[in-house]
């Protein structure tokens, strides 16, 4: 049976629930705060873990998914608080009635005052149930905000990578359709941000509609705005919600700002800097990377003080790594590039070949990782290190070498670590790390 929204039963209905919203409200509320609070661990965690392996994508979709869970976070206890106001509000005038600003006795002038500024406490009462009403709306409306923004950004940099970027292999159509679509989007998101921020004026101007309109519709479809423009519209019909609503956006970026703050012990040292002869970075080290969500940086020793006579280097996986291979032995860079998002239903017999002669490539790609790669400590060079592809203990993937210590004296020491980069037959050796230890024999 459907509902016939026109009709007196339907929206009888409608009013009964709006009168008793307030129960759904504190209910999806506080399931929602519990659920929010538990997401942000595990979602921080996977944004660690994809930021460190160049995963660009997955990182903007969890970063996405943090920012609505700090909105909705934010926004919903808030209503809880307010909720919970109303809630002691009512049971005040249940025990108490309304004011009685006789009883209070007050000078004259305060008392003009208070009943101009206050009223009655049924008015009181009715505001706070406006405002829980309307930031409850808000708190999910501004999720799709954020969503339609990271669309309209998302659409910027897939038609310049698809389109754009690689103009001068592809087709020429292609390139200015591109060029077309590209003007059209940052056109579109301009127009649109203006219409936003003026509450609808190009809506309403009676050129700028017509010109507005095509990109109105296009952006409709294109940031899933169809999904929450009735929601927009009845709070731009509503002086009291429009201004409510318009003022938690600045608030939010307001809100954003002041968490950014943070404090600074020192002008020169800070902990979080890269490590260097002076520095220790707690990521450059195994027996402190224990923290759930910390990856090593660059590279990593067992710990601060080597009593062993022998060092294991541990050098973590990125793409930067196997670029500057391919760069060193363009024997090694294959014609397809696996690396990325990649569909793994590609599978034939070519495939088949390349596997058997995986082995030989392995050899190699290791060959060219120890020549372009050298350590030193203090002033003892050490090229040629041999390496090994593993897993670390916190799941990272990366190299793994040994470096001998029998030579050196007991005392502070610098490791550090280089790789030669190859740019137009120009061979540059560039510091990666450095990582400072102490070195004390059993």
């Amino acid at each position: 049976m459907q509902n016939n929204y026109r009709s007196k039963a339907f929206k009888a209905w409608l009013d009964k629930l709006q009168q008793e919203s307030w129960q759904l409200e504190l209910i999806i509320s506080g399931f929602s705060v519990y659920g929010l609070s538990q997401a942000f661990e595990p979602l921080e965690l996977y944004y660690n873990i994809s930021s460190n392996e160049g995963n660009t994508i997955i990182s903007i979709g969890i970063v996405l998914m943090l920012f609505s869970c700090y909105i909705l976070m934010t926004s919903l206890l808030l209503h809880v608080v307010l909720r919970g106001l109303w809630i002691g509000a009512l049971g005040l005038r249940y025990v108490s009635g309304d004011i009685d600003y006789k009883k209070l006795n007050y000078r004259p002038k305060f008392d003009r005052y208070i009943r101009r500024k206050t009223g009655s406490f049924d008015k009181y009462i009715s505001k706070l149930e406006d405002y829980c009403s309307i930031l409850f709306a808000t708190s999910f409306l501004l999720i799709f905000y954020m969503l339609s923004i990271f669309i309209s950004i998302g659409s910027i940099v897939a038609i310049s990578i698809l389109m754009i970027k690689d103009h001068q292999n592809s087709n020429k159509i292609i390139f200015v359709l591109g060029i077309g679509a590209l003007f059209f989007v940052l056109i579109g998101m301009f127009l649109t941000f203006i219409d936003f921020v003026t509450q609808g004026y190009l809506k309403k101007n009676k050129w700028l509609a017509k010109i507005y309109f095509p990109f109105y519709w296009v952006f409709n479809y294109l940031t899933l705005s169809f999904l929450y423009r009735p929601l927009v519209h009845n709070f731009l019909d509503n002086r009291f919600g429009k201004r409510l609503h318009f003022s938690l956006i600045p608030l939010y970026f307001i809100a954003a700002t002041l968490a950014s703050y943070q404090h600074n012990r020192s002008n020169y040292l800070n902990t979080n800097d890269d490590s260097n002869q002076y520095i220790a970075n707690i990521n450059n080290y195994d027996e402190t990377i224990t923290k759930k969500g910390m990856f090593i940086k660059n590279a990593s020793i067992p710990s601060k003080i080597i009593t062993t006579n022998y060092l294991p280097v541990f050098i973590e996986y990125n793409e930067d790594i196997e670029d500057a291979i391919f760069n060193f032995n363009k024997t090694l860079k294959p014609q397809y590039d696996k690396r990325g998002l990649k569909s793994g239903l590609n599978f034939s017999f070519n495939e088949v070949v390349k596997i058997k002669n995986m082995d030989s490539l392995k050899t190699e790609y290791l060959k060219t990782l120890t020549k372009i790669y050298s350590f030193k400590i203090d002033s003892i060079d050490f090229n040629q290190p041999e390496f090994i592809y593993t897993r670390h203990n916190n799941n990272q993937e990366g190299f793994e070498t040994v470096l001998p210590l029998k030579n050196l004296t007991e005392g502070k020491h610098s490791l550090d670590i280089f790789r030669i980069e190859k740019q137009d037959s120009i061979n540059t050796k560039n510091k990666i790390v450095t990582i400072p230890f102490w070195h004390y024999s059993k």
